[in-house]
């Protein structure tokens, strides 16, 4: 299980319906969607832009990974390295491709322009694609050792909060000021993190409550076998196959680096999506650990009645005992 949820999204990863923009008049942005259909079949979703400034918004507010532009006559590739760094070089590629095609016509070389580009220290987004795992394993740590150590549903979703606000600090601060591997605010992107590991813990929690140690072992697979691997952190949702990349985005893990790449890199730019789905994990965590709560209750008032009602009934017995 463990092979097969880890080499699977990897061997199958392929560019298919990545959106990008193609910016220039009509007929050349139709030349250029022809000629990268013959040259990746379905791999890109086309979208249609009038100018440079057009298809740069796009990117900056992720709805597109980068852009090819025709509008000013000599064509141009605009990437984001820091949103896929696999793409960026599938669209490397295209640039080389159209830089062929441009000398055997005389023209001039494709340039390639980096619209937000990695860190200087971290030129392949390696410390963000490591960094995947860690934040899974953070809360799955937490939920396995609030079970374990501490008894009480409020103080293990306090415990649960305070881990992932700590986590949230540390990882953002190795991240961004040891290793380099993060722009943007730093308060912004261990806010990112925090909500992840919180995510996953209290939803992890939510089902320990209501399950026991079933409800754990589920919230375990759900996070380590299916939302890790699903991810996309290392590539792109886009990139793995099938459904898989829209299911990881529902999932903590996908959702928080998607949140996480819009805090560091796009100013909190595509961030919505993923912060609703994170919010709704540890909004059901929440539910399901205050269900859990109510029934316990519920079911202690119930022995409690049964207890007072056999006491009452074995007084009565004994006052009739002592008359007879």
């Amino acid at each position: 299980m463990l092979l097969t949820a880890f080499a699977w999204p990897s061997v199958r990863s392929s560019v298919h319906d990545v959106p990008i923009a193609v910016a220039g008049p009509a007929a050349a942005v139709k030349e250029v969607s022809a000629a990268l259909g013959k040259r990746l079949p379905g791999g890109f979703e086309t979208t249609e832009v009038a100018d440079t400034a057009a298809a740069e918004r796009l990117i900056r507010d992720r709805e597109v990974y980068g852009a090819i532009d025709v509008s000013s006559g000599a064509p141009q590739v605009i990437i984001a390295s820091a949103a896929s760094g696999a793409i960026a070089q599938t669209l490397h590629g295209v640039a080389t491709a159209l830089s062929q095609a441009q000398a055997q016509t005389a023209g001039a070389a494709v340039a390639i322009r980096d619209l937000a580009a990695l860190p200087a220290d971290d030129t392949r987004g390696a410390g963000l694609a490591a960094g995947a795992l860690p934040l899974v394993m953070a809360g799955l740590l937490a939920a396995l050792l609030l079970t374990r150590l501490v008894r009480g549903t409020a103080r293990r979703v306090t415990g649960a909060l305070a881990f992932a606000i700590t986590g949230g600090l540390a990882a953002a601060a190795i991240l961004q000021f040891w290793l380099g591997s993060l722009n943007g605010t730093y308060w912004a992107n261990s806010s990112a993190i925090a909500l992840t590991i919180a995510a996953t813990s209290l939803s992890i929690l939510g089902l320990e409550a209501l399950l026991g140690s079933v409800g754990l072992g589920l919230g375990a697979v759900a996070m380590m076998l299916i939302g890790n691997p699903l991810s996309g952190i290392s590539t792109a949702p886009e990139m793995l196959p099938g459904w898989s990349g829209t299911l990881g985005q529902l999932l903590p893990p996908g959702a928080g680096g998607q949140l996480l790449r819009s805090t560091a890199f796009f100013e909190g730019h595509g961030g919505t999506r993923p912060t609703v789905v994170l919010v709704i994990w540890l909004a059901l965590g929440l539910l399901l650990c205050l269900a859990s709560t109510l029934r316990a209750r519920r079911a202690a008032t119930v022995t409690a009645g049964l207890s007072e009602d056999g006491r009452i009934t074995g007084l009565a017995y004994a006052s009739a005992t002592r008359k007879s």
